[in-house]
């Protein structure tokens, strides 16, 4: 019986993402960055050099992406060991301790900049995600991501929003029904209204699929209701007019807005009642957190 694979660091929780994704994303990130080895650290670094390593955070933010940094280092050469001192989801401060490295220092090397290169972009995502979460405390309005995402690296993205305290869209064009502009404007040219376009569409679903209807215009919101969406989604949308929105849908729908969103507008935006913010910025915008890893030779 094969014994089960020693734990890395804290108990994995909802914001982690699947390991066998982790492994992929991370074996073609090391194929890349080392496709025929480590010239470098083989030509510098002797074979039975050890080493440990710690990765430190040199400023404020929110953790992310541990697990891809264990996977990483543990893919480089099996037999590094990699002890995760913080969860992800926990806060940073500069100088906090996230995790020691100790194995051969060939192996610290080449594993290194893939390790960085996500630790620090998840955390990136992580971070910004938490300041937009803490805009709309208190208001009831969930923020929720996009599939605005670094091609191949969604899965890891939307944990690391998940991490920072927000919650995923949909995650695939697979996961539910979303009739867009463009959508509904080959519907029209077949000859179907808005209500009727999303009355067929409905009958072609199965009866536990989440129907999502965005609308750009006030004068669109009362087909799309008689239609029965189960959420309406107003794209780019002025606080006054969403709560016109809000008034007009009375709970007859879930509410999401989205479209330029910012951390400077939305409070406001939250406060009109809105049920969902959908931010394609936690993703597409978010800068690199500022991790380094420090190496001891030994």
């Amino acid at each position: 019986m094969t014994a089960a694979p020693a734990p890395i660091g804290p108990r994995p929780g909802d914001a982690d993402p699947p390991l066998a994704a982790v492994e992929q994303i991370v074996a073609l990130a090391l194929a890349e960055d080392a496709p025929w080895g480590d010239l470098s650290s083989e030509a510098s670094t002797p074979a039975s050099a050890t080493a440990t390593a710690r990765l430190v955070s040199r400023v404020d933010g929110v953790l992310a992406g541990g697990l891809a940094l264990a996977t990483a280092f543990r893919r480089a050469d099996p037999r590094i060991e990699v002890r995760l001192l913080l969860a992800d989801g926990a806060p940073l401060a500069p100088g906090a301790d996230v995790a020691v490295v100790e194995g051969p220092a060939r192996g610290i090397l080449t594993g290194e900049r893939v390790a960085l290169n996500l630790a620090q972009r998840l955390s990136g995502v992580a971070t910004l995600t938490r300041a937009y979460v803490d805009a709309v405390a208190g208001t009831g309005a969930r923020i929720v991501d996009t599939r605005k995402t670094t091609p191949g690296l969604r899965v890891l993205e939307k944990a690391a929003v998940r991490a920072g305290g927000a919650h995923n869209h949909r995650h695939s064009l697979s996961d539910a029904v979303m009739l867009k502009d463009n959508h509904l404007a080959v519907l029209a040219a077949e000859g179907l209204g808005v209500a009727e376009a999303i009355r067929a569409v409905r009958s072609r679903i199965p009866h536990t699929t989440t129907l999502e209807v965005e609308v750009d215009r006030l004068d669109q919101l009362d087909a799309v209701l008689e239609g029965g969406a189960d959420i309406i989604l107003l794209d780019n949308f002025a606080p006054s007019d969403i709560l016109t929105a809000v008034a007009q849908i009375d709970g007859r729908a879930l509410i999401e807005a989205s479209g330029g969103v910012t951390l400077g507008t939305v409070r406001a935006i939250a406060e009109t009642g809105v049920d969902i913010i959908s931010v394609g910025a936690l993703t597409h915008s978010a800068p690199a957190l500022d991790l380094g890893l420090d190496i001891a030779v030994r």
